[in-house]
C-alpha cells in the first residue's frame, strides 16, 4: 500500500508541483501518493493546482485554534506523511504530536543559520546577503514544535554570488529545493529516513 501524503501550502505551490511531477514518474506512484492539499489561503495557487489534478484540496485555518480541524482533515483522508511546502504557519502541537516523525519541511537556508520565527521567503535571502554569507542553500528537516528546529534530513549548499539580490538568490535556492525535496520525501515515505527516539534523523540504506 502506498504512503498517503498531504501537502500544506500557503502560496503558489511550486514545491507541490515539483513533488507531484516527481511522484508521477516510473513506479514512484506505487510508493507514495499525493492524496490531499490544504492551505490557510482560499485563493492559494497550490489549491488551484491540486484541483486541476483531481487531488483533494481545501482551505483551512491551520493556526493553533484550528489544530483539531486540521488533524481531523488529515485523519479523514488517512494521511500517513505531512509535507510542508511554503506553509507559513507553525504547525499546531496537536498535529505535531499525532504525526511525530511524519511531518517534513524545506527551508531556504542551511539550518540552523537563518531560521526561526519570521524567517521565510525573501526575508531569509535578504538576511543571508546582509550578513555577508558566502554560502546559503536548502534544508529538509523533520518538523517539531518550534520554527525550523527539527532534525535535519538533507542539505544542499548554494553559493552566494557577488552582487546577488534576494530575488536572484531565491531563484537558485528554489531550483535546489525542487531537486532535493521530492527524493527526501520519498525516502521518508519508504522509511529509509526516520526520526529516532532521541529526535535524530537516522538513515537506512535499503536495496533498490
Amino acid at each position: 500500500m502506498s504512503t498517503r501524503l498531504a501537502v500544506l501550502a500557503s502560496g503558489r505551490g511550486s514545491n507541490l508541483r515539483a513533488l507531484h511531477e516527481f511522484l508521477m514518474r516510473g513506479e514512484r506512484s506505487s510508493i507514495a501518493k499525493l492524496a490531499l492539499v490544504l492551505s490557510d489561503h482560499a485563493d492559494a495557487g497550490a489549491l488551484a493546482y491540486a484541483r486541476t489534478r483531481d487531488i483533494a484540496a481545501a482551505s483551512i485555518d491551520g493556526g493553533t485554534l484550528g489544530g483539531d480541524r486540521l488533524l481531523a482533515q488529515l485523519r479523514s483522508h488517512r494521511i500517513d506523511l505531512v509535507v510542508l511546502a511554503g506553509y507559513m504557519r507553525l504547525v499546531p502541537e496537536v498535529v505535531v504530536h499525532a504525526y511525530r516523525g511524519r511531518i517534513v519541511n524545506v527551508h531556504p537556508a542551511l539550518l540552523p543559520a537563518f531560521g526561526g520565527r519570521g524567517m521565510y521567503g525573501s526575508r531569509v535571502h535578504a538576511a543571508v546577503i546582509a550578513a555577508g554569507a558566502r554560502v546559503s542553500g536548502a534544508t529538509v528537516h523533520f518538523v517539531d514544535e518550534r520554527y525550523d528546529h527539527g532534525a535535519v534530513i538533507a542539505q544542499w549548499p548554494v553559493p552566494v554570488l557577488s552582487g546577488d539580490t534576494p530575488q536572484a538568490l531565491a531563484e537558485r535556492v528554489l531550483r535546489v529545493e525542487h531537486a532535493l525535496y521530492p527524493p527526501s520525501i520519498l525516502a521518508v515515505a519508504q522509511s529509509r529516513i526516520s526520526l529516532d527516539a532521541n529526535g535524530r534523523a537516522t538513515h537506512m540504506h535499503l536495496p533498490k
